[in-house]
Formats: C-alpha cells, structure tokens, sequence
C-alpha cells in the first residue's frame, strides 16, 4: 500500500478502511468516530440553544447507512484497545462494556446533549465536559482536539493508534502532539488532504 502521506509519526491512507485494514500490523488503540447511519452528513436546519438555526452543509450521503458489522471485526482484531465514538449505535456489533465514556456536550436546542463511545476499558463510565460552541469545524461530525486528547489520556501506554474513519484528520493530529505513532485510512480524498495539512504542522493549531 502506498500511503497518501507520511511522516515521522503520522501515516495516512486513502481508500476503504474494509481492504486497508487486514493489511496492517496490530496497534495499540483504535480510536474513531465512523458514520452512525442517522442521515447527519448535510441539508438539515438545526438549532442550539444560542443561535437560531445551523444549517449543515450539503447532503452527501456518507452517513446514510452503518458501516457493516465486519468492519469492526477488523478494528477488534487489528488492535489491542478501541474507543468507538458512536458506539450506543452498534451494540449489536460489539461486546458488552463497563468502560463507556460520555461527552457532556452542554448544546441544548434539538441537539442531543451529548456522545457515548464503546470502549474496551474494564472500568466505570467517565464523562468529559465541553461545549462547541465558537469552535471551527471543517468536517460535519468533527470531534474537538480537547475531547480526542482526553481519549488518548485514558491509554498512556497506547502508542500506535489508528482511527479507520479518520475524516479531517483529527485523531492523528492530537496524537502526533503527543509524540505517538497514527494511521489514519479515509476514503473521501478531499478529507485526506485536510488531514495532510494538519499533520503537516507541528505546533501550530489549525
């Protein structure tokens, strides 16, 4: 496989995470944020409590339906940890856990007020509180770098993370602030390119 980018610490793939996936070594974590099949990928008004009406951006179609239940076979078996963000909608898919984790999303309005993630952790639920609000955001489901930091913090061990449905890039731009080793697979390029980017910079924010 040739990969899309690379560095010292980030590795990124464009294609579908379903043929890359079985061709990679085991990581340490899965962390990831894949499609809920709700029909959030763009075209509806939505309101939070401090403004009026958002209005996403045009419909594409990625979050039509879920990612097939042997898609995350593969993350379960190509790594040693996992955080599925989303995860309340693939219980049928995954084992059962203790360990979930709960962003307090504190938006009010027809927004749900926050996310679960699945996770592979053998403790009780933990919660993480920021509210979006202000925040730039170059993908519809964008997760904040506050929030995927917090995640890696739950594995100091984890030093290969991998995020399957990597999107703009966010998963591995947080772990290469730590000093760990990503991949990331995405299948849309324009993603692909966003992510470069950032992972371009060291420092610096996007």
């Amino acid at each position: 496989m040739k990969p899309y980018f690379q560095d010292k610490f980030v590795t990124i793939y464009h294609g579908d995470c379903r043929e890359i996936l079985p061709q990679l070594d085991k990581v340490d974590l899965v962390l990831t944020d894949p499609p809920y099949g709700i029909n959030q990928d763009g075209g509806h008004c939505r309101a939070r409590k401090w403004q009026n009406v958002r209005v996403l951006p045009q419909l594409s179609n990625w979050d039509k339906d879920r990612p097939a239940k042997d898609i995350f076979d593969l993350m379960l078996q190509v790594s040693n940890n996992q955080v599925i963000w989303g995860g309340n909608f693939f219980t049928d898919y995954l084992p059962v856990s203790r360990g979930w984790l709960y962003w307090q999303k504190l938006m009010g309005g027809d927004f749900s007020d926050g996310e679960l993630a699945w996770t592979s952790l053998a403790k009780p639920l933990k919660e993480f509180t920021l509210c979006p609000k202000g925040r730039y955001s170059i993908h519809p489901t964008q997760k904040p770098e506050e929030l995927i930091l917090w995640c890696l913090s739950l594995f100091p061990e984890a030093q290969t993370i991998l995020d399957p449905f990597l999107g703009s890039g966010t998963t591995c731009y947080c772990a290469k602030k730590l000093n760990r080793y990503s991949i990331g697979i995405e299948i849309e390029e324009k993603y692909c390119e966003i992510a470069a980017k950032r992972c371009c910079q060291e420092v610096m924010e996007f």
